[in-house]
């Protein structure tokens, strides 16, 4: 039998998130997927994980317990703080657990999402070939559902030998993004304000999207705000009809009617992901060529 743990607490939104659904979107479902691809892979070297799933938590953590056998178990994300059965360890960090003990992750200064991969396999059933929980289309995880206290999960296997992960690149600065589809159709002056604008995260926030607050009014005079719905992406930034711009994450619908005037790039997505409601965002454009070469200099 492999390794029992147990929930004894878990933050709103707590899911479990593997690597997602690609391709699905023409059936009408998200990728889903973690919201911090980056941490979530620094997670699993530092569990030494073998197996894609983890569990992602949001800013109020969760306490877990080993009821069976020893796990080992790597964190990584937003800046938490942990204990092992009240003593503090390090964020991020990664420990071999026996039954019995417990891991607490609290909150900490920054960041929204943190991750919580094992050694050994999550023993849960793939849906459309993933175990990522949709909250929105009830798939995957437990039941299709957020995790909560009392739930049980079970571990196959044991994993590879733990390693450390590349050091996050220390990035701030603007959000990066290219020209959405619809850039055209905003004026240039709107287009130019988008550039020189400060926009603010407000609490309005989930897996679906960030709604912003534009404080510059630079959609406040748009006039093309609704469209035929067309599929939409990670990172796109829709306007709605009242002049609000969102920014679609990894739950998004799959089409939308409202203008995107931009997507923001993948290799900034985790980081934007991340930013705390009252957090200042301004936006950089860069070609899609650079983005390509951005991507492809992060750490793996």
């Amino acid at each position: 039998m492999g390794a029992r743990l147990l929930i004894v607490r878990a933050a709103p939104l707590t899911t479990v998130q593997d690597a997602g659904r690609p391709g699905m979107l023409v059936h009408g479902v998200a990728a889903s997927g973690p919201m911090d691809r980056a941490a979530h892979a620094r997670a699993g070297l530092l569990a030494g994980a073998t197996d894609g799933a983890g569990l992602e938590f949001t800013r109020a953590g969760l306490d877990l317990r080993i009821g069976h056998g020893q796990a080992r178990l790597g964190w990584d994300g937003g800046r938490f703080s942990a204990r092992i059965d009240g003593k503090p360890v390090a964020w991020p960090g990664g420990a071999t657990l026996a039954a019995g003990a417990t891991l607490s992750i609290e909150p900490g200064e920054a960041g929204n999402y943190g991750y919580l991969r094992f050694g050994g396999a999550l023993d849960l059933p793939a849906v459309l070939g993933s175990r990522s929980t949709s909250t929105r289309a009830r798939l995957g995880g437990v039941d299709g559902r957020p995790l909560r206290a009392g739930d049980e999960l079970v571990l196959r296997g044991e994993g590879v030998e733990p390693r450390i992960p590349p050091a996050p690149p220390m990035e701030d600065g603007p959000i990066r993004f290219v020209w959405g589809i619809h850039a055209d159709r905003f004026a240039p002056s709107v287009r130019a304000a988008f550039l020189r604008g400060l926009f603010r995260v407000t609490p309005t926030m989930d897996r679906m999207g960030v709604r912003l607050a534009d404080e510059a009014a630079v959609f406040a005079g748009a006039s093309i705000l609704s469209l035929v719905s067309e599929p939409v992406l990670p990172g796109d930034i829709q306007v709605l009809g009242d002049g609000t711009p969102i920014v679609l994450m990894r739950d998004h619908q799959p089409t939308g009617g409202y203008p995107r005037i931009g997507t923001v790039i993948s290799a900034d997505l985790d980081r934007f992901a991340q930013l705390r409601a009252g957090s200042a965002v301004a936006f950089a454009p860069v070609s899609v060529d650079h983005a390509h070469r951005l991507l492809r200099s992060r750490p793996r």
